[in-house]
């Protein structure tokens, strides 16, 4: 590579083209990287974030959500089916309740990785 002022110069390539041709097949592919994408501007909603980090403390109601966040039930409500349309939390029927839960522990290792990645930061 040559430096130029502020800008690296490519002038090969470092891995080779098969290695680069499986690369790029597997970013192109519908099933990875969009739905991942879509998962990561979810969650890029501090919104969404506290109620993802709530569910991972106990299933709850809209009603205890608002509640938490000190935010109507219809603004959470709204929040809950853009997590629930991505799978990223799941609700059952108690009589007239409906109960929120994270989808599974993958949805909380998200969470949890990230702000591991803050911590070790120090931002």
């Amino acid at each position: 590579m040559e430096k130029t002022e502020d800008n690296l110069i490519c002038s090969g390539n470092f891995a080779e083209s098969e290695t680069l041709s499986q690369i790029k097949i597997s970013l192109d592919e519908e099933k990875g990287i969009y739905p991942l994408a879509n998962i990561f501007k979810a969650l890029g909603d501090p919104t969404r974030l506290r109620i993802i980090y709530a569910l991972s403390k106990s299933p709850l109601c809209v009603c205890d959500i608002a509640t938490l966040l000190d935010m109507t039930q219809s603004s959470i409500s709204h929040q809950l089916r853009v997590l629930r349309n991505l799978n990223l939390v799941k609700f059952k029927r108690e009589g007239k309740l409906v109960i929120y839960s994270l989808d599974d522990d993958h949805v909380f290792r998200l969470f949890e990785e990230g702000l591991e990645h803050i911590r070790h930061q120090d931002i």
